[in-house]
């Protein structure tokens, strides 16, 4: 009876690592590889900005100020991008900017689905006034605009890597809450759990070994497009001056930086603009395409 109660205890079959097999038979298209090798690429660019960037991204040099791109009349090869109102190398402030930008996006979301998702399991799993309370707490939040918030907390804290970590953590854990308390309600009468219940799993077991890898698939693909709103949460603040500080570069302060000369150096604003514009659509659609190969639902 015990090893029988085992059995029906394990994790169903068809979660995300057993759909991720589906990798190996088809692969992403074309046009989803093309994403993902762009991520690649900013990634690295981020990791090893300090190797790739040709020049140093805080360096004035007035004399090569507002220099256009190298194919373009009056431009440089030693500036590929041009150079902004000081002199500064534009594609290496991009290539620094990827770091901030990426870490504050990554670390931020990863903090806020562990968060979220961990109050979204207990509360779906053990319901009660735990579950009441928290997801009062969900609505109340929701409720908020959340760039009040974050105004109110940059006010209150300062402007700082840290900061805005919090920020981007604080921005997507009542959607991580919600959706894993959902999924938690609907695993926690499947039979394995009520087998594992029976046969004295606790239930801290029960969430981390029997219930997450079977909702891990729908948080994941919630994880990737959380990550393109954060990356569009730091550039907004960083524009609007309430996020990263010159001279440190980030892609919102640049497009900020270069608003002002957008009639006369258009591409202090434009390259910036656009790379935030590739990386949140890459993210996005890798995500579209990740919620397909994890929901076996959407598959013909």
């Amino acid at each position: 009876m015990t090893s029988t109660l085992a059995t029906l205890a394990a994790p169903a079959p068809g979660t995300a690592r057993a759909r991720l097999r589906w990798w190996s038979v088809a692969g992403p298209p074309p046009l989803v590889w093309l994403f993902i090798v762009v991520l690649v690429a900013v990634v690295a660019c981020a990791l090893f900005a300090g190797t790739i960037a040709p020049h140093d991204p805080t360096r004035n040099e007035l004399r090569a100020r507002l220099l256009p791109p190298m194919w373009l009349d009056g431009g440089s090869p030693d500036y590929l991008l041009g150079t902004d109102q000081l002199g500064r190398d534009v594609l290496s402030r991009m290539i620094h900017g990827a770091r901030v930008s990426l870490a504050i996006a990554v670390m931020g979301t990863l903090a806020g689905a562990v968060l979220g998702a961990s109050c979204g399991l207990l509360a779906g799993y053990l319901r009660g006034r735990l579950d009441e309370v928290m997801m009062l707490l969900v609505d109340a939040y929701i409720a908020l605009p959340f760039l009040i918030v974050a105004l109110v907390v940059i006010a209150a804290l300062g402007t700082s890597l840290a900061v805005l970590t919090l920020l981007a953590a604080l921005s997507g854990w009542a959607s991580y809450t919600r959706v894993a308390r959902g999924l938690g309600l609907r695993v926690r009468e499947e039979p394995y759990i009520l087998a594992a219940r029976s046969i004295g799993v606790r239930p801290l077991g029960l969430i981390v070994r029997h219930t997450l890898p079977n909702v891990i698939a729908p948080l994941i693909v919630l994880t990737t497009f959380e990550l393109t709103g954060i990356i569009l949460l730091e550039a907004s603040l960083s524009y609007l001056g309430f996020g990263i500080q010159p001279p440190t570069a980030a892609w919102g302060l640049m497009v900020n930086e270069g608003r002002e000369y957008l009639a006369s150096a258009w591409w202090l604003g434009v390259f910036p603009g656009a790379v935030i514009m590739l990386v949140a659509t890459s993210v996005s659609l890798v995500g579209d395409w990740l919620r397909d190969v994890l929901d076996p639902t959407l598959k013909t």
